[in-house]
């Protein structure tokens, strides 16, 4: 069992078969020079050569990730095509861009409508343990003080451009420490 515990040895083995199958001065060597190598002679691996090792730790808390770019794209192309009119897909609600102005988040995209403005991320979050708080707009660090104090809540973030009133669900995922909450009864919380 312990070759199984080793850390990864395919560069090893995989940069000595490539050095016998190519010749030192092919256009193979200048497209893929070999890995930078550590004092120790040793290959630098992976995302080490930017200074960070990867890890799945790096994800955090959030489970069930879903990306909905494909569906942006379909919409996207369905518009360029005339299958869609622009007004069909700029179409935000008034509170949703008032959400956007006060609450969002900017970001460095532009919009794939007007091209003009950035594109602003909303963030929703919704679960039975959330009580009052469900249906509200959060911000990253609220998310994260919320991620540590509840068992489990689905997050929604929604892109929205303030000038068209482009908007689309760009992504959902699970927040949570994936343990219940302990409930209190109402005695309990009478009596404080």
């Amino acid at each position: 069992m312990p070759a199984l515990c080793q850390s990864d040895v395919s560069n090893r083995y995989i940069a000595k078969i490539c050095a016998r199958a190519r010749p030192r001065n092919s256009s193979f060597t200048r497209r893929f020079p070999d890995p930078p190598r550590t004092p120790a002679n040793e290959p630098i691996r992976g995302s080490e050569r930017c200074g960070f090792r990867r890890t799945l730790s790096g994800m955090g808390v959030r489970r069930s990730v879903v990306d909905y770019g494909l569906a942006r794209r379909a919409t996207l192309a369905s518009v360029l095509a005339g299958h869609t009119t622009v007004a069909d897909v700029c179409d935000a609600h008034p509170y949703l861009l008032r959400a956007a102005k006060f609450h969002g988040e900017a970001t460095d995209t532009a919009c794939p409508i007007c091209r003009r403005a950035k594109l602003t991320h909303v963030t929703y979050v919704y679960g039975d343990e959330l009580g009052q708080y469900a249906g509200r707009v959060k911000q990253g660090p609220e998310l994260a003080e919320m991620a540590s104090e509840y068992g489990e809540f689905r997050v929604y973030v929604v892109e929205v451009c303030q000038s068209c009133a482009w908007n689309h669900l760009a992504s959902s995922y699970v927040l949570g420490t994936g343990e219940p909450r302990a409930r209190r009864s109402r005695r309990a919380r009478a009596g404080e």
